[in-house]
């Protein structure tokens, strides 16, 4: 579905990540949290793409994307202000398997920007799954965002890699603080996501993967990842979820 939905709020969060809520009816469509929007940042064909970035939050008809300002496209969305209309379309992907979790006790795993789509699936897990905990990495205490907002729907850990908040280390330096887990999902760089496929190979594990798109509705094929039996899968269109082991990171 594609929409012009009206800007609500655009405020900057920390140093460089913004917050903006939008809405219009296309919220209405979102059925899966880890679903993401392609968005319209400027006018004509100046820029040409369409940015891709997450959903955070669906609440009624509005939406909220959480973006770190990276590149000219970006820029041009942190200087939209409220009440301006914007060119959004989606959902697009596929996310989360909230059933996965339903009477389990869920992990989720974020690691910097790649932590707002566990946001909404959080939320829709709260009366499903037995308990929902999460563990959110950072680079320092500075980058840190969204903590209580975590923190309201369950027991949240942060690590950041110097040790200035948290834990110090990386997200799996935490794994031992959250006791027992039956189904993990999991969305950030993909470093982190190598080393939580290897730090837990038996384990339900669900990956939201980070890929430069184009068309953002797998036309292009330029998202591609290649996958164990030597085909491929679209990070647009087959993903942006996958289960762990499906494609080759």
């Amino acid at each position: 579905m594609q929409q012009l939905m009206q800007i609500k709020s655009n405020n900057e969060l920390i140093s460089g990540i913004f917050e903006m809520v939008f809405a219009g009816d296309l919220a209405k469509e979102v059925k899966e949290p880890g679903t993401f929007l392609a968005i319209k940042v400027g006018h004509g064909f100046s820029p040409y793409l369409r940015r891709p970035i997450s959903i955070c939050k669906v609440n009624g008809n509005e939406i909220t994307i959480i973006y770190r300002v990276q590149g000219s496209g970006t820029k041009i969305l942190s200087e939209k202000k409220s009440g301006e209309m914007i060119d959004v379309l989606g959902p697009l992907g596929h996310g989360f398997n909230v059933d996965a979790a339903k009477g389990k006790k869920a992990l989720l795993i974020g690691g910097g920007i790649g932590t707002p789509p566990l946001y909404e699936l959080s939320r829709r897990l709260q009366n499903t799954a037995e308990s929902v905990t999460h563990i959110l990495g950072f680079a320092d205490a500075s980058q840190i965002f969204y903590k209580e907002e975590y923190e309201s729907l369950g027991k949240t850990i942060i690590t950041t890699e110097n040790g200035s908040a948290g834990i110090k280390g990386y997200v799996t330096d935490a794994l031992k603080e959250v006791g027992e887990y039956d189904v993990i999902y999991s969305c950030g760089p993909t470093p982190m996501l190598k080393a939580l496929c290897a730090a837990m190979p038996d384990k339900e594990l669900y990956i939201s993967i980070e890929e430069r798109m184009a068309c953002a509705i797998g036309a292009c094929y330029g998202c591609v990842c290649h996958t164990q039996d030597g085909g491929y899968k679209r990070v647009c269109k087959d993903g942006p979820v996958f289960r762990a082991g499906e494609v080759m990171l």
